[in-house]
């Protein structure tokens, strides 16, 4: 009878220990894949905070071809070289319409291109560039707004009267 007690009593503490190194193994994966979740989300708030454009200056051109200039600065700590996810919404104050980006951009194309002052392509932080948007009708309106908001980041909007005809 002691002899099967002990059996009985070893067989218990091993699958306890079996048991026991299930659950541990199951509570280090998740709090992994927790963590993994955590790291993540930290790393995508981060670049939202680190890619930011600021609008410094904006103007229409009402004479000859309709178009509006916009003069933003990279004020993030990331540089922006693919322009094609960078929203650029312009016109009468509260019905702005979306440009999308064409480095061959031209007059009534209802596109935008952009220059960056060094002329390398990429618009480095701190370095401002310009935004040329063409409308594909006339500019009308007295009071107008440029917004432009990267793919992930902080946008920048901009308030500014229609130059007198």
């Amino acid at each position: 009878m002691g002899f099967s007690l002990t059996i009985t009593h070893i067989i218990m503490v091993i699958g306890a220990v079996i048991l026991a190194s299930a659950f541990v193994a199951c509570a280090l994966y998740t709090g992994n894949v927790v963590q993994n979740e955590f790291t993540q989300g930290v790393k995508d708030a981060k670049t939202t905070v680190d890619t930011q454009t600021d609008i410094v200056y904006a103007t229409a051109n009402t004479t000859g071809s309709p178009m509006y200039v916009i003069y933003a600065k990279n004020t993030g700590k990331l540089p922006l070289s693919d322009y094609t996810f960078l929203d650029v919404y312009v016109g009468t104050y509260g019905q702005a319409q979306l440009y999308s980006y064409d480095a061959a951009a031209s007059a009534a194309s209802g596109k935008f291109s952009l220059t960056d002052a060094n002329g390398n392509g990429i618009w480095e932080p701190r370095e401002t560039a310009t935004l040329y948007v063409y409308p594909t009708g006339a500019i009308e309106g007295s009071m107008l707004e440029a917004k432009i908001v990267p793919s992930q980041g902080i946008g920048s909007d901009y308030l500014f009267s229609a130059p007198s005809s």
